[in-house]
């Protein structure tokens, strides 16, 4: 949600910074309507005023033996008008929130504009694998070694569905412990969310309403404010527990990750490089989640930007830092870097991560507020998410750069534990 204040106050500033999303933001009848809707408040309080003037003077006129009626009678027709300006203004106020809650955030000014095309590669880890002998892709490699199934996981649900067999399924397993232990190494709370989220949190995320369509939706309900989704991914809880509260200051930061599939409907075009794992209905990821002091927001990105990189530089991937352009940020989103593995078979980079700083957008839309200790006024967190890591491309990264000339697949190193200290899949 955007701050209106800013809007009033900068609304040239904020329309360029817009435009640099490909968002073309018109703010003169939200705030023709914002103006309307003081004025109304300002009749309510002028009215109120009057009202107690009047009232005021009943215990005057019963003193003076006078009579009272005509004084009740008027203030039941201030009541009425009072009613009358306060309906006009709820009214107006849901308005221009309706009106706020469909336009993307703002994205930081240092962000160029535009799309992929204007993303920066900002750093790069490890050199490109080369083979010595004919290299194989990932989904080839998983069906020989009998360790993902992709055949039945269709039979089962469809296509972008597949199973994890044997050691694929401990694989698998030892890439999710591997990513627990190291965030609880770094002080995160682990956090098991339910799967199913009510409206208000697809709301509250950012992601509702306008992707609405882009989730599995549970109840049939007409109205979808009624219904549950199953999560996209975790940070559509995780940014929604303190909803509503006003959290200590000495509380911030606030470091959260979480487990979860995640189920989305959207799976691609289904191109011939993004078959088996690439992209799917639903895939396992653990979530990084953030509530920060606005004055600390960049410390926080800059921590799980390095989080991020440090797993995969720890599994000995190829992989790059990329900063994203206005436009290639999400519309919740001020700023995000991916993190993008390489994929030999496909020749491209594949993302991993994303690392995002809402800024204060989401806790606007689902007020998540903390008392600043300076003024003694609550003030609205920033929140911050990223990717720690999602397994599917991980997955087939590792079986494409570790893989081996007799078709066997060298196990990580800091997998190995997780793996009961076996170093290869043959």
């Amino acid at each position: 949600m955007l701050d209106l204040k800013r809007i009033q106050e900068n609304k040239e500033k904020v329309t360029e910074l817009l435009a640099r999303k490909g968002y073309k933001a018109d703010f003169d009848a939200v705030l023709a309507l914002d103006a309307e809707r003081r004025k109304a408040i300002g009749e309510v309080e002028a009215l109120k005023a009057e009202r107690n003037k009047v009232s005021a003077e009943i215990p005057k006129l019963k003193k003076e033996g006078k009579p009272v009626e005509g004084i009740f009678a008027e203030m039941r027709e201030l009541g009425d008008k009072i009613a009358e300006y306060d309906k006009k203004a709820n009214e107006l106020d849901k308005k221009v929130f309706d009106m706020l809650a469909v336009m993307p955030n703002i994205p930081d000014e240092d962000l160029l504009p535009g799309e992929k095309e204007n993303n920066k590669v900002v750093k790069v880890f490890g050199e490109k694998p080369e083979f010595s002998f004919p290299m194989q892709n990932h989904v080839d490699l998983c069906t020989k070694l009998g360790i993902i199934d992709y055949q039945r996981g269709t039979k089962l649900s469809g296509g972008g569905f597949w199973l994890y067999r044997g050691e694929g399924a401990r694989l698998e397993w030892a890439l999710l412990n591997f990513f627990i232990s190291e965030h609880l190494k770094d002080g995160y709370e682990f956090i098991l969310p339910p799967h199913q989220l009510g409206y208000n949190c697809g709301f509250g995320a950012g992601q509702f309403p306008k992707f609405s369509d882009e989730v599995y939706w549970l109840d049939c309900d007409e109205d979808r404010t009624k219904n549950r989704f199953m999560l996209p991914t975790a940070e559509t809880a995780l940014v929604n527990m303190y909803a509503g509260e006003i959290i200590p200051e000495e509380k911030l930061p606030m470091k959260f990750f979480a487990y979860t599939p995640c189920y989305r409907k959207e799976a691609g075009s289904y191109r011939a490089e993004e078959r088996g794992m690439i992209r799917g209905h639903q895939f396992n990821k653990v979530e990084m989640v953030q509530y920060a002091h606005p004055e600390h927001s960049m410390e926080a990105f800059e921590e799980l930007v390095n989080k991020a990189c440090s797993l995969m530089e720890k599994l000995g991937l190829h992989f790059r830092l990329s900063k994203l352009a206005a436009g290639d940020c999400s519309a919740s989103m001020a700023r995000t870097y991916d993190i993008e593995v390489w994929i030999p078979s496909m020749g491209i980079y594949k993302e991993v991560s994303s690392v995002s700083n809402a800024n204060d957008y989401q806790a606007r839309r689902n007020n998540t507020k903390f008392r600043d200790s300076k003024t003694g006024k609550p003030q609205y967190v920033h929140t911050l998410n990223g990717s720690g890591l999602a397994t599917s491309r991980v997955f087939p990264a590792i079986i494409e750069q570790y893989q081996n000339a007799d078709g066997s697949i060298t196990i990580p190193e800091v997998l190995q534990p997780f793996m009961g200290g076996q170093k290869v899949i043959k």
